[in-house]
């Protein structure tokens, strides 16, 4: 975010060759346009995953690449192309770069307020350009109001810090943005302090080539934390569809088991009660074949939120395939997880209702009877998930047999079951 003539000519020209302080600006100028480049083709790349603000981080560095030149060739072109051109693409830059942020964390873009912003932005560039010709003052305006936009950046993402899944790409951005605000306050003051004479003149190329150099790594940094907040947003997009059922937004089996393998390790050492719940819909088919399978899958859907609806909040609930649920119950012992279990069968018995019942706001899942049989297995000490599934699984089906629509526990152990049918 560099504005302003290169005041490092103006001062060290009986110092130094007159091309010289040019040509360290410009091939600053030029480094950023560079990165803003390459900043340009990583953010291309991630045009189609989805990631919300990639649009807006692309037309910022787009406008970058176009400022930069135009600010390099200061000296040789017109000052309406060099002042007043390169300082609109600027602010747009830095434009865009807020909205792209406000976009990817999901927040309303102000345009209105980016528009009075860029509108008095320009205004203060072409007043003190063509009305009082003053380079440093014209400077000390536009680094205030970048620095205040950069600082409107930080504020942003430093609110949605809390909900972040991944913090370290909002910490960078945060302390990106905070950084590059505070250096154009810093650049504000110094200029300031040499339109009061208050600089000695002997500073200033030392500080006009530290200043362009920290406004090299401004933009290219901001959109950094911007690809890496992206990222953050994609890897934790592709780790819920990898742990979630797409329908019903139930964990996956793969999720399921993770935690399952968990609970009961942690049951192992504590010692602690482990139960389970295994549950599927009776006559899941006939739903399919009688009103279809988008009915069927409502019908699923249903049943997860009148899962969830009864569970705790440390309670697990997965859905292993077709129609078949699985519940993890932790710290809970047998006799509650049978209890759990009726209530559970309970909640979800759903009798189909009658025509005149049904209502153009009935969903078809509504219209549709269905019940549900449950089996139930308590952890033994020594036993492993894959065991205490298998005999939740025997209780499942002889529920089933047993005529549906009914909880059956599984036996104590393996021991016990083999004794009992002996």
């Amino acid at each position: 975010m560099i504005t302003g003539r290169c005041g490092a000519c103006r001062y060290v020209r009986h110092a130094l060759p007159e091309a010289a302080p040019m040509l360290s600006a410009a091939s600053l100028f030029l480094v950023m346009m560079a990165l803003s480049v390459v900043m340009l083709l990583v953010l291309s790349s991630q045009t189609h995953s989805g990631a919300k603000g990639i649009r807006e981080w692309i037309i910022a560095n787009a406008l970058a690449v176009a400022a930069m030149p135009l600010f390099a060739a200061r000296g040789y072109i017109s000052g309406l192309l060099s002042i007043e051109l390169a300082n609109a693409l600027l602010v747009g830059t830095s434009v865009m770069m807020y909205a792209g942020f406000q976009r990817h964390l999901g927040r309303r873009v102000p345009w209105r307020a980016l528009g009075g912003f860029t509108a008095a932005t320009m205004t203060g560039v072409v007043t003190l350009h063509y009305g009082i010709d003053s380079t440093p003052l014209r400077v000390v305006v536009v680094s205030l109001l970048h620095g205040g936009l950069c600082m409107a950046m930080c504020a942003s993402v430093r609110q949605s810090l809390p909900a972040a899944t991944r913090r370290y790409p909002y910490w960078f951005t945060i302390c990106a943005s905070f950084a590059v605000g505070i250096g154009l306050f810093l650049r504000a003051a110094a200029y300031g302090a040499r339109v009061a004479g208050l600089l000695p003149q002997f500073d200033v190329p030392t500080l006009d080539l530290v200043f362009f150099a920290c406004g090299t790594l401004s933009i290219p940094t901001l959109t950094l934390g911007a690809v890496m907040m992206a990222n953050a947003e994609i890897i934790a997009r592709a780790t819920y569809a990898a742990d979630h059922d797409h329908l019903t937004g139930a964990p996956s089996r793969r999720a399921f088991f993770a935690v399952a393998e968990r609970e009961c390790a942690q049951a192992w050492r504590t010692p602690a009660a482990l139960s389970l719940l295994l549950f599927d819909v009776d006559h899941f088919k006939r739903i399919n074949d009688t009103h279809g399978h988008a009915a069927g899958d409502r019908v699923l859907v249903e049943i997860v939120e009148r899962t969830l609806g009864i569970l705790r909040h440390r309670d697990y609930c997965g859905r292993l395939g077709g129609e078949e649920f699985a519940v993890l119950l932790p710290a809970t012992a047998g006799d509650t997880a049978l209890h759990v279990a009726e209530r559970l069968r309970a909640a979800l018995q759903r009798a189909p209702l009658a025509a005149a019942e049904r209502g153009p706001e009935r969903s078809t899942a509504g219209a549709i009877g269905y019940t549900v049989s449950i089996g139930v297995a308590t952890l033994v000490p020594g036993e492993t998930i894959a065991s205490l599934l298998s005999r939740a699984d025997t209780a499942l089906y002889a529920a089933k047999a047993g005529g549906r629509n009914r909880v059956v526990a599984a036996a104590a152990g393996v021991y016990g079951m083999e004794r009992r049918r002996a």
